[in-house]
């Protein structure tokens, strides 16, 4: 464990309600680069960490942190709820951020400035604008005395954006006892809109809850030959081998399979929009949720892309290795299937390595947990439908999975019918609403009382 440093607070003194705080808290976090290179070469998560832990000491809390790694820190405190017998429910966020090239963004990716209603910044999305929620809800809960119904454990994860060894695998691995009794989570990727035309000519909001997510395999491929003079043939070229090898993968039409939370999420959005569709003709249904096309799209089967390449030290010289990276997502119990096929794609003369791996989810949509996430919602939005989602990207609540805890994405925004939210997930010019922070403190705070019901 460390100790945290002071960090300057520019939130307001006397805030009522969670909505009062959460847009300068979300500017505070943003304004503090906790880019995550995924080498070590980043700044951490250190004074993002710190900045949490005064804002939580602050009203009282003692929060604990917890250090990996130099300048790899996270935070977690436990508030007891009034009914300690009943499973706790663990609240978690990430500090960290991909890294932002600012030449490319029409603002400083760490200014936080505010433009057109919205807060611009890296992390604004992904995830500091949820990690703002949770503090000014805890934030709120204790300046009012407010118990939560049952034990809430909240943390502030490092390293989520790298795999979370560093964060949430360290902590399960090294701390399970932070989340003794946790029976069920939530976290980010999930609660948000998409406006869709309705069969009456209108149009309706529909809430994503994330209830599934794909397996991660981060892969390398090996080919090995046989060194030689760039003007001599050679059967056994190692980039040959790899090239052939890469193209497989690329043009490998990967078989779809509609888990339950697909098909529930589909189904759903052809009532809503009265648009008809086939296993095999997607394209108008899916074309109503705009940019969140591609979450969805990526959800249908198992993917593999190729992402980098290495081979060679001189313009005449065959290579002895050749190497590619390949960024592999498998859905619920389909990891066998994707190493067999992978296997068979990659022939004889290359070797597959594993660089990282981590499992697929798949959670009830029917569940008390959901219902309360549902209820919550619909007391701010009545007129809005909810539907389940797979996420195809990744969790902290992988890592919290091995010690028996059920997570679910639910980082509740409102979102303006016009905003393209999907594509700023590790987008330039990220960017959320003010309004839809105020939103969703509002909502997160109102799940929360709720989420203890049998």
């Amino acid at each position: 464990m460390s100790e945290s440093t002071s960090t300057t607070q520019t939130t307001p003194s006397t805030p009522t309600c969670p909505r009062d705080e959460v847009v300068e808290l979300c500017r505070d976090l943003i304004r503090i680069d906790s880019s995550n290179y995924g080498d070590q070469s980043g700044p951490g998560e250190a004074e993002a960490a710190a900045y949490v832990v005064d804002r939580l000491r602050e009203v009282g809390l003692e929060p604990q942190t917890f250090e990996s790694e130099p300048g790899r820190v996270s935070v977690a405190v436990r508030i007891p709820g009034e009914d300690r017998d009943r499973g706790a429910l663990c609240v978690h966020g990430h500090l960290d951020v991909v890294p932002a090239q600012a030449s490319d963004w029409e603002v400083d990716p760490f200014g936080a400035e505010l433009r057109d209603g919205c807060i611009w910044g890296r992390g604004a999305v992904d995830m500091k604008g949820m990690d703002a929620m949770i503090l000014a809800v805890v934030r709120h809960m204790a300046r009012t005395g407010e118990k939560p119904p049952r034990d809430l454990v909240i943390v502030f994860f490092a390293d989520e954006e790298a795999g979370g060894v560093y964060g949430s695998q360290f902590m399960v691995k090294n701390h399970p006892e932070v989340f003794e009794g946790v029976t069920e989570a939530i976290s980010e990727v999930g609660g948000y809109s998409v406006t869709v035309p309705n069969a009456e000519g209108g149009s309706t909001r529909a809430y994503l809850l994330q209830t599934a997510e794909k397996g991660i395999a981060w892969l390398r491929l090996r080919a090995k030959g046989r060194a030689g003079h760039g003007s001599v043939p050679n059967s056994e070229n190692a980039i040959g081998y790899l090239a052939g090898a890469l193209e497989r993968i690329a043009t490998h039409e990967w078989p779809r399979e509609f888990i339950a939370s697909t098909r529930t999420l589909l189904d759903g959005l052809s009532e809503i929009t009265g648009t008809t569709y086939t296993d095999d003709d997607l394209d108008e249904l899916l074309g109503h949720i705009g940019g969140a096309e591609g979450f969805v799209r990526a959800t249908l089967q198992d993917t593999a892309n190729p992402t980098m390449l290495n081979a060679g030290y001189k313009h005449n010289v065959i290579p002895q290795e050749a190497t590619a990276a390949i960024d592999c997502r498998f859905l619920p119990g389909h990891e066998d299937d994707l190493y067999a096929t992978l296997k068979d794609l990659v022939g004889g003369n290359v070797e597959i390595e594993v660089v990282h791996q981590d499992i697929a989810l798949d959670a009830p949509f029917e569940s008390p947990l959901v219902e309360a996430m549902k209820e919550a919602l619909l007391e701010e939005d009545p007129e809005a439908t909810i539907l389940p989602y797979c996420l195809s990207g990744g969790t902290d609540n992988k890592a919290l999975s091995l010690l028996g805890i059920t997570g679910y994405g639910f980082a509740p925004l409102q979102l303006p019918a016009d905003l393209d939210f999907a594509p700023m997930f590790h987008g330039i010019n990220e960017r959320v609403p003010t309004a839809s922070l105020e939103f969703g403190a509002t909502v997160l705070h109102r799940f929360i009382q709720l989420s203890a019901r049998p």
